[in-house]
Parts: structure tokens; sequence; C-alpha cells
């Protein structure tokens, strides 16, 4: 642009207050500058923008066209930068939170509930999924952070762990229990287990794979919610997450089974674009996840 944007708002808040000297006040700089930028904004546009007189200044025709579109411009930049400001302070905008329902039942609720606390004017949206189309909904845009069982890899994303999970085998109350279960005598029990395209049931079939144990449920559902009900009314032995199943194991619906050795720990996290900055919302949001108060 031939003309600096600078000049246009030394002209807007001439035109504005009818005077050299109350824009020079305004702006914080001298009269001699805004009489120099005025001249200068003239010679550029090869038109007289003022009529000068004792009394002051006025537009002219020309000047007068140019506010017009000016002062529209202006106000366009200020509602702009006002609209950043109430972002940058939480008093506006959305975040859109990828994740399924057992994690965001068991794990992110208290945390959704205090950050709506602490931001009520920001909009909070959840997408549903399997882990794996959770990530691509981040990688698409369509989510700025999505919560996972892990372990997931993809160079596109930043992953972090944010939460220790334990998997464990739980029956019915009136299940006849051996003292222990080696990881073969655990495989032949009528299982129930999470539908074989969730990371968990993934997870599981690998770690099984590796002691050369095939598992074989004889019922497959897609809640983890519903892996509790179904072992709690004698249907067969499920797999949960212990700290998702906490309620129900400490009113004894359900118990736990001596898995010898355990199934290792994995964790939750989080995942988000990489090279792509946090809106100020998804940084506040993870600063709860990570201090783990929600009190």
């Amino acid at each position: 642009m031939k003309t600096k944007l600078d000049y246009y708002r030394i002209f807007y808040e001439t035109a504005r207050h009818s005077s050299f000297s109350k824009a020079a006040s305004h702006l914080y700089i001298s009269q001699s500058a805004i009489s120099q930028c005025i001249r200068q904004l003239e010679s550029d546009l090869d038109a007289q923008l003022f009529n000068r007189s004792k009394r002051g200044v006025s537009l002219t025709k020309e000047g007068e066209i140019l506010f017009q579109k000016i002062e529209n411009a202006i106000l366009s930049i200020e509602q702009g930068e006002m609209l950043l400001a109430r972002l940058h302070h939480l008093e506006s905008g959305s975040l859109i939170i990828a994740a399924g329902d057992s994690i965001t039942s068991h794990f992110l609720l208290p945390y959704l509930e205090k950050f709506h606390e602490m931001y009520p004017n920001i909009r909070i949206e959840m997408a549903n999924s399997y882990s794996h189309h959770m990530l691509e909904l981040v990688k698409e845009g369509k989510a700025e952070l999505a919560f996972v069982n892990l372990p997931v890899e993809d160079e596109e994303l930043c992953i972090n762990p944010c939460f220790e999970i334990h998997d464990i085998f739980v029956c019915g109350a009136e299940h006849k229990q051996k003292s222990s279960y080696s990881w073969k005598e655990i495989a032949q029990e009528p299982l129930i287990l999470l539908e074989n395209n969730s990371s968990s049931r993934l997870f599981l079939n690998n770690i099984f794979s590796k002691k050369n144990i095939q598992l074989e449920p004889q019922i497959e559902i897609a809640a983890h919610d519903l892996l509790i009900q179904f072992a709690s009314i004698h249907l067969g032995v499920s797999c949960v997450v212990k700290e998702f199943s906490k309620e129900s194991l400490n009113q004894k619906k359900i118990c736990e089974m001596n898995l010898v050795p355990p199934i290792p720990a994995r964790s939750i996290g989080y995942a988000y674009l990489k090279g792509t900055p946090l809106s100020p919302a998804a940084q506040e949001f993870l600063k709860l996840i990570q201090n783990g108060n929600v009190s």
C-alpha cells in the first residue's frame, strides 16, 4: 500500500475532532507531526482532504468520502482487537474436545465442570468416537484437543500422558474365584470385552498375543459401563479400567480377580496438532488437567 495505515488513523482522528490540536492530544504526538502527515496523505492521494481556517479544519467533499470508508475500517479493526482481547481473557470463544464416553464421564467430567465454572462464556463442544477417529478430528482441525487411550503414535500430533490407568479383570460377587489366575487361565474364562476397534481392546489383544495367548470373548460390547453391568449380573468376566470402576468395586457389585502378574499400567493422554499454537481456552483447560485439582 502506497500510504501508511498510520496516516489514515491520523486523518480519522483529525476529522473526528475537527482539529489538529485535539487529534495530536488524543494520539500523543505533536501538532506539527499531525499537519505533516495530513499534507503527506493529501499528496499521496492527490486530493485536498481538509478545509483549513482560523476556526479549525473541516472535511472537503473528497475528505468526507474518504472518512466514511476509513471510519468503517477503523471501527472494524477496533472490534477485531476487542474480540481478540476477549479471547485472550477467556471472555468468549469455544473449545472443541474429542473424547470417548468412558474418558469423558470417568475422567474429564469434573475438569469440564470446573472449567465451565471458571470461564462460563467459553462454549465447550464435545466430539465422540473411537480413539483413531478422534485423532483424525484434531488433524482435520475439527477438534483442538483429543483425549485418548495410550499408547498412540502419530508424527503429526503432540501426544502427552496425563492420567495412569490399570486394566483389571472383574466378575460378579457370586462368581466362584480362585486365589489367583495366570494369563492363560483368565483367557479361558467366559470373557466380556470391548469391541476390536477400540484402543483398549487393541492394547489387551497385543499384550496377550506377546504371551501367545489369543483372547476369544463370548460377548463384545462398545461401552465400558456395560462391561461392569454385565459382569455384575454374572454374564461373564469383564476387563475394565480399575480407576473407572471404583464405585462398583467399593459397593461389591463386582470383584477384582487376582491376575498374576497384573496387566502393565497404561495412560490416558491428550493430543494436539504439532506446529499449531493452542488457543488460550485450550491452554487453560490443560493447566487444570496438569494440576489435577478440581476441588
